[in-house]
């Protein structure tokens, strides 16, 4: 007498696990790029006054508490045509939510972006309208405009902005809630 397979196993037992596993939605999926880290912060809330480093070389700021780090993180300075200004400032403004009234885009009426990068002045086509840009979590260092704020900061250790100093969107709100109205800010070339 010969051993026989039981075929009527695998085609109940195994075949199922294989068809379920082959078609499993977790398969498919695009594999998800990895987000580079725009900020580490460390804040012990100790003595000693915030003070900001920014190097424009470098496209990151630098956070310190006395003489101790607390911090550092991306940044987004001026591009080509928008430089961000070098030397010592002091933050002189603190807003939640701010508008630019320099600098927006121009969208259509289902909210599509037909100007991306417009000034107040820049003629609206009919059917559209100008949106002044968003600077959540402003930090004023100039009389003439230039803060720090949260924003997008699209490659990091470029310059992208009209001459802000963008901050990691997360970050920002911290940073602003643990700064005064006349914590030093140096920008160094």
């Amino acid at each position: 007498m010969t051993a026989r397979f039981p075929f009527r196993f695998l085609l109940v037992g195994f075949l199922p696990a294989i068809l379920l596993n082959s078609c499993s939605p977790y398969r498919h999926e695009p594999v998800r790029k990895a987000q580079p880290v725009l900020y580490d912060w460390r804040d012990d809330q100790g003595p000693g006054e915030i003070e900001i480093r920014i190097s424009l070389a470098s496209q990151r700021a630098f956070y310190t508490r006395g003489d101790r780090p607390i911090g550092w993180s991306y940044v987004a300075t001026g591009k080509e045509g928008h430089r961000t200004p070098t030397g010592t400032f002091k933050i002189t403004e603190k807003i939640v939510d701010k508008y630019s009234n320099a600098y927006g885009w121009i969208e259509d009426e289902f909210g599509n972006v037909v100007i991306g990068d417009a000034q107040p002045s820049t003629p609206v086509p009919e059917g559209c309208v100008y949106v002044p840009a968003p600077m959540p979590y402003w930090m004023r260092l100039t009389n003439w405009g230039i803060g720090m704020h949260a924003g997008i900061i699209p490659e990091p250790g470029f310059p992208a902005s009209h001459g802000c100093i963008r901050l990691p969107k997360t970050l920002a709100p911290v940073l602003h809630d643990a700064v005064d109205v006349g914590t030093k800010v140096i920008i160094e070339p």
